[in-house]
């Protein structure tokens, strides 16, 4: 049914059970999985930086080293856990990207045949603000996607 499974996660606790339905997924097919999180850009609501007309590289070198920090303790969560059930897995941790766009270029690149992503049920005013990834995968996906809520 499925080879390889990439698994989105942002490492919270309503994102895990994304996680879980994707290792049991890919324990029941014998796919093996790879384990994605993103970090965005610094700061990603600030449209100074992201022009250039902000440059406090202290703050950005720290911003980073904790995005960085964080992506090493969720992925080998994800990594152990899997290990655990006897599944393989790779992990990936990709920087300075919006999500969406990376959890559909990996899957491109990596040639997974299936994309679990978790919705966050954002709605109203908050989803407007703060958009979906989810839903953005699910609208650009070339492959199908499961989204766990």
């Amino acid at each position: 049914m499925y080879r390889h499974i990439l698994v989105a996660t942002d490492g919270s606790e309503r994102s895990a059970k994304g996680v879980d339905a994707g290792l049991a997924l890919a324990k029941a097919t014998g796919a093996k999985v790879t384990a994605l999180t993103v970090s965005e850009a610094f700061p990603a609501f600030d449209l100074v930086t992201k022009l250039g007309l902000y440059r406090d590289q202290e703050a950005i070198d720290r911003y980073e080293a904790t995005c960085s920090q964080l992506a090493g303790v969720v992925l080998t969560g994800v990594a152990e856990q899997a290990a655990a059930g006897g599944i393989a897995c790779d992990t990936l941790h990709i920087p300075d990207s919006a999500p969406a766009m990376a959890i559909l270029e990996t899957a491109q690149a990596r040639g997974c045949d299936l994309i679990v992503v978790t919705s966050h049920g954002r709605t109203g005013l908050e989803r407007f603000m703060l958009g979906s990834q989810a839903a953005r995968v699910v609208q650009a996906a070339t492959i199908p996607v499961l989204v766990v809520r």
